[in-house]
């Protein structure tokens, strides 16, 4: 009986711990936030024809259809994503996450949390892109560490997906540390430089202006066991809906195109996303 009471304790107490609602990753992440907001400082006046002149046509004719001239300018983004499958690598298994996301614009910053359970037990995520540093956290059980990856390829890895994401945080386009070349009427080629790195990818639009998809050669893709492979990565963009006045997709996902074929690892639907000029 006594032996039978300590293990209703224990397993009471765990219930307990996995309730709780704070946890060391989500207290990472809300001080990172602070910080990145803190950071962005503020973007004044509205978007005009004069700011998108010098890009290539396929790019003004994204901020047209989107209807972002006139809007007020972007000092950083809030998405919010619900529900996301996501494949934690190949023959590995796919859980669905919650994932929070903010990009900043003066600078290229990232910040992400993913929240979720793996095998019934709480799973957190944090991607963190902050001074040039970038780093993949994973935790489990609110505490232990499952990965933890940093170091140059990460750096690049984070930056790359900021370019990637440069149009859905529209002032990020506009920014020095972003060089585009045309290509043809639906593509361009953009090189972003920061914190001494440097990395390009292929952009390719609709016809009608929309951006379809982000093609790169310059992340690594990272295991669980820490194993990493250079392999193009692609980031695509659907579901384009109007919202506060401009056309904003609602899909993303994200895939490794490994030569054996592509693994859609992020499939992210109905995103939310926020815009604050502060």
């Amino acid at each position: 009986m006594i032996l039978l009471g300590s293990v209703v304790t224990l397993v009471l107490l765990v219930v307990l711990f996995f309730s709780l609602p704070n946890s060391r990753t989500r207290d990472e992440f809300s001080q990172s936030t602070t910080m990145l907001i803190d950071g962005a400082g503020s973007s004044d006046g509205l978007f005009s024809l004069e700011d998108i002149a010098p890009l290539p046509l396929p790019v003004q004719r994204f901020f047209l259809h989107c209807n972002f001239i006139g809007k007020p300018k972007v000092a950083y983004m809030k998405a919010t994503f619900r529900d996301v499958s996501f494949s934690m690598g190949r023959g590995k298994p796919t859980i669905m996450i919650d994932y929070v996301q903010y990009n900043a614009v003066e600078k290229p910053q990232r910040l992400a949390y993913i929240d979720a359970s793996l095998y019934g037990i709480p799973f957190e995520g944090l991607d963190s892109f902050l001074e040039g540093k970038g780093s993949m956290k994973g935790r489990l059980a609110k505490g232990f560490t499952l990965f933890d990856e940093r170091g140059e390829d990460m750096d690049r890895a984070c930056l790359v997906t900021f370019l990637a994401e440069c149009l859905f945080v529209p002032s990020a386009a506009l920014q020095s540390y972003i060089h585009w070349e045309a290509i043809d009427d639906t593509h361009a080629k953009a090189t972003i430089e920061a914190y001494g790195l440097s990395c390009s990818g292929l952009f390719t639009f609709s016809e009608e202006g929309e951006m379809e998809s982000f093609t790169t050669e310059d992340r690594m893709a990272t295991g669980l066991d820490g194993k990493k492979e250079r392999v193009r990565w692609t980031a695509t963009l659907a579901d384009y809906r109007m919202h506060s006045g401009m056309l904003l997709p609602s899909r993303l996902q994200g895939i490794w195109n490994y030569p054996e074929g592509d693994l859609l690892y992020f499939d992210g639907k109905e995103v939310e996303i926020e815009y604050s000029s502060r």
